[in-house]
């Protein structure tokens, strides 16, 4: 093997990853807290008592769940301009990234909900809670609590498959290592590196999530 190996443009361009980096957590936080807040609302309509609703639902999930990521990203970039819908590439990027996340967070909250007894809910209304209350405390944050870390799970998920919006030019980590390859033509290093990268990424962001779960869902689960 006569490859000689050579770190050395990676490390020259350490500022341009770096603003790739940062562009992928901005792009899969907004992602999820949107997607997380549109899945509500789809498992509340998953769980409604009006057919139409719960049709119009199920239809989204299945959609969703059942077609590459990667497709749904190229639908909203190129697709949409057809009816007139034009988007950037970063802005396309968090529209998908949000309808995919919203999907999955539909389910994963779901089966939260369906854990939270109906006795509980009852306990409630019989202390005079509002119902707005009985939801916030009793149902949906001992739910996310039960399903925390499959949300978790779901963020590190999405933030890895940022990478496939770079082809849309979408300016995150791997669209950035794309064009310093281009430049420098030292794709093993760069690759590598990019690998070690999300490796570590991930593993901060799990332990970050962590934290977040401790300090939050602190009180005494039963």
């Amino acid at each position: 093997m006569n490859y000689t190996f050579d770190f050395e443009p990676v490390f020259a361009n350490w500022p341009t990853l770096l603003e790739g980096l940062l562009g992928t957590l901005r792009m899969s936080s907004l992602s999820m807290v949107l997607g997380l807040s549109l899945g509500i609302v789809f498992m509340m309509m998953r769980m409604s008592k009006v057919a139409a609703l719960r049709t119009l639902a199920i239809g989204y999930i299945e959609l969703i769940r059942n077609t590459p990521i990667l497709v749904q990203v190229f639908f909203v970039f190129f697709g949409m301009p057809a009816i007139g819908i034009r988007l950037s590439g970063e802005q396309a990027a968090i529209l998908a990234m949000t309808l995919n996340c919203a999907a999955y967070a539909a389910e994963i909250v779901r089966g939260g909900v369906q854990s939270i007894r109906p006795g509980q809910i009852e306990a409630g209304r019989a202390l005079g809670m509002h119902t707005a209350d009985i939801y916030r405390f009793i149902v949906f944050r001992p739910a996310i609590r039960a399903v925390y870390p499959a949300l978790c799970s779901q963020f590190i998920l999405l933030m890895l498959n940022s990478s496939l919006v770079s082809s849309v030019s979408a300016e995150e980590l791997t669209y950035f290592a794309q064009t310093l390859d281009s430049q420098t033509f030292r794709s093993f290093e760069i690759y590598f590196t990019l690998g070690v990268i999300y490796l570590l990424l991930s593993q901060l962001v799990s332990v970050a999530l962590g934290i977040i779960g401790r300090v939050y869902f602190s009180y005494p689960a039963k």
